[in-house]
């Protein structure tokens, strides 16, 4: 196989930001040849350029979502920055919710989106709470909608959420475990590109964006802040991780502590 030029690598970044957003530098280079390599594979190119023609003619439009799905970083573990989610619950019990819905933008393979139900269940109780979990990645989003992970990878979730939250596999499911069900009636998952024109969600309570804004550049920033504000109510939040910021992204929000925001009313 022939080496990714500077040219075809270009090609397929300028593709990327298009299609999904997606600011890559030249440091990304080695990274998107190797998780590329294996669909040249698959069709038996020995040149970038040719996958690049294939995934542009048309002629398998399914292709290109795959190679959305094989591009983009899926990095994630429950309870991660844990914070926010200390933040979550004591608003939803000093605010007095009721009711909530909230929306993880960025929901990868789930491990987000059923914190946050372990959270809500707790907090508020059955059929009090919704959450929409979305992604990019179709293949990312069937991982989050089976809801099975390695018991290895459970380390993070709190002893109590462990015990009455999470159900240990058995047989083939041995050295693995799933989420009760009273987490699963509450959560629909959804495939949506922050960078298109939102589809009808309704309005959400907080909206958790983690970890998706560092690969938009600036202007696609902006436009994906003013797209999803849309979808907070006046008073919401909007919570990012604490690696990315939305300092003078949008006048509608004020920022209350290090990575969370609220939309003025």
């Amino acid at each position: 196989m022939h080496p990714i030029t500077d040219d075809e690598f270009r090609k397929f970044a300028k593709l990327l930001q298009d299609r999904a957003g997606i600011h890559l530098t030249d440091k990304k280079k080695v990274m998107l040849s190797t998780r590329l390599e294996r669909r040249l594979n698959h069709f038996g190119f020995d040149r970038y350029s040719q996958y690049f023609r294939l995934v542009t003619s048309g002629e398998a439009p399914e292709e290109l979502q795959v190679m959305i799905d094989h591009l983009t970083t899926n990095e994630t573990h429950f309870f991660r920055e844990a914070e926010h989610f200390r933040f979550l619950a004591n608003t939803l019990r000093e605010e007095g919710f009721d009711r909530c819905r909230i929306w993880c933008a960025a929901s990868s393979s789930g491990e987000e989106v059923y914190t946050l139900a372990m959270i809500l269940q707790d907090v508020l109780g059955s059929g009090r709470w919704q959450v929409l979990g979305s992604d990019i990645s179709t293949r990312i989003l069937e991982r989050a909608q089976r809801g099975i992970y390695p018991e290895d990878g459970n380390s993070s979730i709190p002893e109590y959420y462990l015990k009455h939250f999470c159900l240990k596999g058995v047989g083939r499911y041995e050295g693995c475990f799933t989420l009760d069900r009273r987490l699963r009636e509450g959560i629909e998952f959804r495939q949506i590109n922050l960078t298109d024109r939102l589809p009808s969600i309704g309005t959400f309570d907080f909206i958790f964006i983690r970890n998706v804004m560092i690969y938009f550049d600036q202007p696609t920033k902006v436009n994906v802040v003013a797209s999803v504000l849309k979808a907070l109510r006046p008073g919401g939040y909007i919570i990012t991780s604490h690696s990315e910021t939305l300092h003078g992204i949008n006048p509608d929000i004020r920022m209350i502590r290090p990575s969370v925001y609220q939309k003025k009313s």
